[in-house]
């Protein structure tokens, strides 16, 4: 996990503001969703992607090196 050195508050709401540069880097925008997990002790956000990122199929999607794949995409992978 990198360090980004930025720190933002939580409000009273329990919100964070994401920094613009981050939302422009993963390609983010206003009404995108994210999926919030826990790893260890820490909290990861990440910018949900239910689709195959090589197919587009959305049946039994597993995440391989931080991307979405499908069952038949991961046999023609041999993962």
């Amino acid at each position: 996990m990198k360090s980004t050195g930025v720190i933002r508050h939580i409000d009273n709401l329990g919100r964070i503001t994401l920094p613009i540069e981050l939302r422009k880097t993963f390609g983010m925008t206003c009404g995108d969703p994210v999926e919030i997990y826990t790893e260890g002790s820490s909290i990861v956000l990440r910018k949900h992607e239910s689709n195959c990122v090589f197919c587009g199929g959305g049946k039994k999607i597993l995440i391989y090196k931080d991307k979405p794949v499908c069952e038949n995409c991961r046999k023609e992978l041999n993962v």
